[in-house]
């Protein structure tokens, strides 16, 4: 019985970031981020994507969600997110699926909390609202240019100053949820009626992605607020200077290269071996370095690649290895397309900005030192 459903709204037609909804955070497109998030509740009975955009409908799919096609003329700049919100709902229930509680969520929303999720839906579900939405504590003195430009307080005395602990919080809508009573919804045709409860949900979580600065921003923060996760993959690639070493080389009178590696990472690799994880070292450089290290590990390699994307596709066709499920550790910016096809993008501490930008997870240690280690014992640990 599906007593709750979550429906996000993602259409494929933004402006001001192109590909918005497909665009990674921590890793993770942010439509596949929004039905993780309603998945963690325990409360959502079904996640539904509404959209008319592939790629966004394959993330969803991947990410667990139904996926609901959104018509044309409900995928518009000024289609409201209330039309694709009962568009779903209609779908929904032309197949005999009535759920009394609908929660509207935003994957413009990177760090939507589930913890306050379920709250907001337990609230509607026991009847103690109608309609809840997520809001942070505001603290600050509001105010606005008049009809002449001059300067008017807002919600506030100008001429008494309390400090903070004497104030009461104003809220500030954050976009990250909106839940409410189905039926009272399609009466209203609007997410606020009855009685209306806030949610509060931490200030450092409310951001809301409309340009390429908030998405810079968010992808900075998801190594510092998103949860530990257990890596859960099945296969690992590494790149192999900057990864296996600390990216720098001794080069001697005769033009011969040696780098510094770690016994860590050999013990590490070791252990996947054992474990029976395909480990792969797919590099650019073409150096005999990096296949004498690749032969001492006992594991494949493949060097001098320039395109990394299209020969780790050939490799894990060849090999039966499903890219959801394969980690890539990488650490500068020719790593970028071949951490883009996997399900568990990794980057070392020292990484490049971009690098650290696109990793599902960033480790603590450097290249060169454990880093390959830290990634060997987390696989182990969740298998």
């Amino acid at each position: 019985m599906v007593e709750t459903v979550a429906v996000i709204p993602a259409r494929g037609g933004s402006k001001g970031v192109p590909g918005k909804n497909v665009a990674r955070v921590g890793g993770i497109p942010l439509a596949a981020r929004a039905v993780r998030a309603a998945r963690a509740t325990g409360v959502i009975d079904l996640v539904v994507v509404s959209t008319d955009d592939d790629a966004i409908a394959s993330a969803a799919r991947a990410a667990g969600a139904r996926v609901v096609d959104r018509p044309a003329d409900l995928s518009g700049d000024t289609a409201s997110s209330e039309s694709a919100l009962l568009h779903a709902l209609d779908v929904l229930a032309a197949d005999g699926i009535a759920p009394r509680v609908t929660a509207f969520l935003q994957a413009t929303s990177p760090f939507l909390p589930a913890g306050p999720l379920a709250e907001a839906v337990t609230a509607v579900r026991d009847g103690r609202a109608d309609s809840v939405f997520s809001a942070r504590e505001s603290y600050e003195f509001v105010w606005q240019r008049d009809a002449d430009g001059a300067a008017a307080a807002i919600g506030h005395d100008a001429a008494h100053r309390p400090r903070r602990q004497d104030r009461e919080p104003h809220f500030v809508e954050t976009g990250a949820f909106y839940v409410f009573a189905t039926a009272g919804f399609r009466g209203a045709r609007h997410r606020f009626f009855g009685r209306t409860e806030i949610v509060t949900v931490p200030e450092a979580t409310a951001i809301e992605i409309d340009d390429p600065a908030q998405l810079r921003t968010a992808q900075a923060l998801a190594p510092l607020l998103d949860p530990p996760e257990a890596v859960a993959a099945t296969a690992l690639v590494t790149d192999f200077d900057g990864v296996h070493t600390d990216d720098s080389a001794w080069v001697d009178a005769a033009g011969s290269e040696h780098v510094r590696v770690s016994r860590s990472d050999g013990m590490g690799v070791a252990l996947l071996r054992r474990a029976g994880v395909p480990v792969l070292i797919l590099s650019t450089e073409q150096n005999p370095v990096v296949r004498a290290r690749a032969e001492k590990l006992r594991v494949e390699v493949i060097h001098g690649v320039e395109d990394k994307a299209s020969v780790l596709r050939r490799w894990a066709q060849d090999r039966d290895v499903d890219l959801t499920e394969t980690a890539y550790l990488g650490n500068d910016v020719n790593d970028l397309a071949a951490m883009a096809l996997v399900g568990w993008p990794v980057a070392v501490a020292d990484a490049h900005p971009a690098v650290i930008a696109a990793a599902r997870i960033v480790l603590g240690r450097c290249g060169g030192d454990g880093a390959v280690r830290e990634l060997a014992d987390r696989i182990l640990a969740a298998r």
